[in-house]
């Protein structure tokens, strides 16, 4: 499925709002919209709200062996999934130009620029590594999936904990979280992306852009930078020439951006590491809303408990003797019966209705005789019959 393009009178009422420096959110040019990192009961699990866009991230691990090329350094590998969840127009089982783009771009902020120490994570050179899998989920796409994406993935690392392990000989033993507390990962530092987008040829720009915002622009500036002024990665898309000066103001906007985004991860792996300690709620259990409840909830009510027993003895005088005693009740069941002399038939048979009827076809002249051998008594039946035919025969 498709999404539904913009009208021309959409395209014109956004152009002309960037124009007159207003967004429709209410945004200034260089603001970003609120946001909001939660972390999830497990270690690794993270949740990332950029305004109305939502992404998760899981981080994963197991031991593997090393590539050939480099037999002492672990294997980073990073996954996005765009689902038709997220947005009409995305299509499942289907790599799109927007997915393979935003695979290389997270791939090149975080794995290329060296942020997290590949070779702590060997455990066994040539032999096995660990390989840490960044697995990114879109929840809801409203615009800048890049830089809600890194956000996601680098706070969801710095949240993650490894399995300890020792190593006896050739055995490799994996502890459990119970037996050795889990190891965090080695990370450098933070690379953030940081989304401009450029209207009407570059003359226009916006951080942060929306997702209404996006259909209307001409190009698209991405620079990954850590809170050290370090340009981890740059990115551009969109067929337009951009000038030096355009490009170091980006980078100084950034700069700040990135300071203020990385205060705010830190900020949430203390209030989680804190929780954790004093054994609060933490994780999605922290983000519910708090006094409210599925059911319908009833005022307490005041119980008086001075007459208690006159009220239960009232209510026991009150209540009816049965009419009928019956000293051995009989449970009947399908499938049960009870056998003996003066007992009732509890079979739910009659004997009239265990007789069969005799048709119309069987005659009463016939003499049945059931004989198996000849030094067997023979039983004959119907012996009045045979009485009545012997006498004609007289006759």
């Amino acid at each position: 499925m498709r999404d539904t393009p913009l009208s021309n009178c959409e395209r014109r009422f956004l152009l002309k709002a960037i124009e007159e420096k207003k967004r429709l959110d209410g945004r200034q040019t260089y603001d970003y919209r609120n946001i909001k990192i939660t972390f999830g009961t497990d270690y690794g699990c993270c949740i990332v709200e950029l305004g109305r866009t939502r992404v998760l991230c899981q981080v994963s691990c197991e031991l593997v062996p090393p590539k050939d090329s480099r037999p002492t350094e672990g294997i980073m590998f990073f996954n996005l999934e765009l689902s038709p969840m997220a947005s009409p127009a995305f299509e499942p089982n289907r790599q799109s130009e927007l997915l393979v783009m935003l695979n290389r771009q997270l791939e090149r902020c975080l794995r290329n620029s060296k942020c997290i120490d590949t070779e702590s994570l060997c455990v066994v050179s040539g032999e096995k590594v660990w390989q840490i899998r960044v697995d990114v989920h879109v929840l809801n796409h409203d615009g800048n999936l890049m830089d809600a994406a890194s956000i996601a993935a680098i706070s969801a690392l710095s949240h993650f904990r490894r399995p300890d392990v020792a190593i006896q000989g050739r055995d490799i033993t994996v502890f459990s979280p119970e037996e050795r507390d889990p190891i965090p990962l080695s990370i450098y530092h933070m690379p953030i992306c940081v989304s401009f987008a450029f209207f009407l040829q570059g003359s226009y720009l916006l951080v942060d852009p929306c997702e209404q915002e996006e259909r209307v622009k001409d190009g698209l500036l991405v620079i990954a930078m850590n809170k050290h002024r370090e340009i981890c990665s740059i990115q551009s898309s969109g067929g337009i020439m951009l000038l030096k000066d355009q490009v170091l103001r980006c980078s100084k906007i950034a700069s700040v951006k990135v300071s203020e985004i990385t205060e705010l991860i830190n900020k949430a792996l203390e209030n989680d590491k804190k929780i954790r300690k004093e054994g609060g709620k933490f994780g999605f259990a922290e983000s519910m809303p708090k006094e409210r409840i599925t059911t319908l909830k009833r005022e307490e009510a005041p119980v008086e408990m001075a007459d208690v027993k006159e009220t239960a003895n009232e209510i026991v005088n009150r209540t009816e003797t049965p009419t009928e005693v019956v000293s051995s009740p009989v449970l009947v069941a399908m499938g049960t019966a009870q056998v003996g002399e003066g007992i009732v038939n509890s079979w739910g048979l009659d004997e009239d209705e265990e007789d069969e009827p005799q048709t119309e076809d069987t005659k009463t002249d016939d003499v049945m005789v059931i004989s198996d051998s000849e030094e067997e008594e023979v039983v004959i039946l119907n012996e009045e019959a045979q009485k009545s035919t012997k006498l004609s025969k007289r006759k």
